[in-house]
């Protein structure tokens, strides 16, 4: 349901931003009465997706700066010779030390506080004796809890100086990272983001991993709901004001494809192509969006 003074301009015969596929006003208008907390109430009710208000904004950004110094303080250390534990070991420290706790650490499992993912492991990278070698591209994904809410941000760096093929698929992941947020505003669809995305990284040769997703985030790790990096435009869930989640494509030079290693969480390409990644903790406002992890 629309809020009545809100900014968003949709016709009675534009499509229903619920997501619904009908005509508005043949499904949210005539269905809800007005108001931001009937709005929060359908969201939570079909999609079981949690709209922020203003205090949760506020505290999954505080929780995001955190991420961004934690991002910033291990790209000074990323050198040939680090491993990824040392790596880990940073990030758990600086987290701890900040009143934090890392998201990461005992999930499901998982055993260490952050995810190292080098060269052809696509993401969920287990820290450990890995050697960063020259020329190697290292993505980490970083998620802190500060004062009980979440943020969610990983970049992909290069160790020293990299080649041809790095270069390129960490400048398409960036991009693609990019061009998925510039879609993001009320009356767009999770649909459009993922199209937007696909229809980038395929144009450059490369290909999009769809076995895992953006998601939403602030009061958990996960929460509804999944955000796709490919599909069609238009399709999908519609987006609202205060819905906050993750974009986090994940891009490889070579064929989608995966295999999950023993460990069942390493996820690297089938054909040993680079993968690379960038996220962000997007809000969509009133009139676009914000990133709560905003980096360059």
């Amino acid at each position: 349901m629309l809020m009545k003074n809100s900014k968003l301009k949709v016709g009675r015969n534009d499509p229903c931003p619920c997501g619904s596929g009908l005509k508005y006003k043949r499904c949210c208008l005539g269905k809800q009465t007005q108001g931001s907390e009937n709005l929060k109430d359908l969201y939570l009710q079909k999609y079981k997706i949690r709209l922020k208000g203003k205090k949760d904004i506020e505290g999954i950004r505080r929780a995001g700066r955190l991420v961004l110094e934690t991002l910033d303080l291990v790209e000074e250390k990323i050198t040939p010779g680090t491993s990824t534990d040392d790596i880990n070991t940073l990030v758990h420290e600086f987290t701890v030390t900040n009143h934090a706790t890392p998201a990461p650490l005992n999930y499901r499992g998982f055993p260490k506080s952050v995810c190292v993912s080098v060269n052809e492991v696509i993401c969920h990278g287990i820290p450990g004796k890995r050697i960063l070698n020259e020329g190697d591209i290292v993505n980490l994904d970083v998620t802190s809890v500060l004062k009980g809410y979440y943020a969610d941000a990983s970049k992909t760096f290069f160790v020293g100086t990299s080649g041809p093929d790095a270069q390129k698929i960490v400048k398409v992941a960036r991009q693609c990272l990019e061009v998925g947020m510039t879609q993001v505003r009320p009356g767009r669809t999770i649909g459009d983001i993922g199209w937007a995305i696909q229809r980038l990284a395929e144009g450059q040769g490369c290909s999009v991993v769809r076995e895992f997703v953006g998601h939403g985030v602030g009061f958990e790790f996960h929460e509804a709901p999944q955000i796709p990096h490919y599909g069609r435009k238009g399709a999908g869930i519609g987006l609202v004001p205060g819905m906050v989640f993750t974009i986090e494509p994940m891009i490889n030079l070579g064929e989608r494809d995966l295999r999950i290693l023993e460990d069942k969480w390493t996820a690297v390409t089938a054909d040993g192509s680079l993968s690379a990644q960038f996220e962000q903790t997007v809000l969509v406002t009133e009139d676009g969006f914000e990133s709560l992890t905003p980096f360059d």
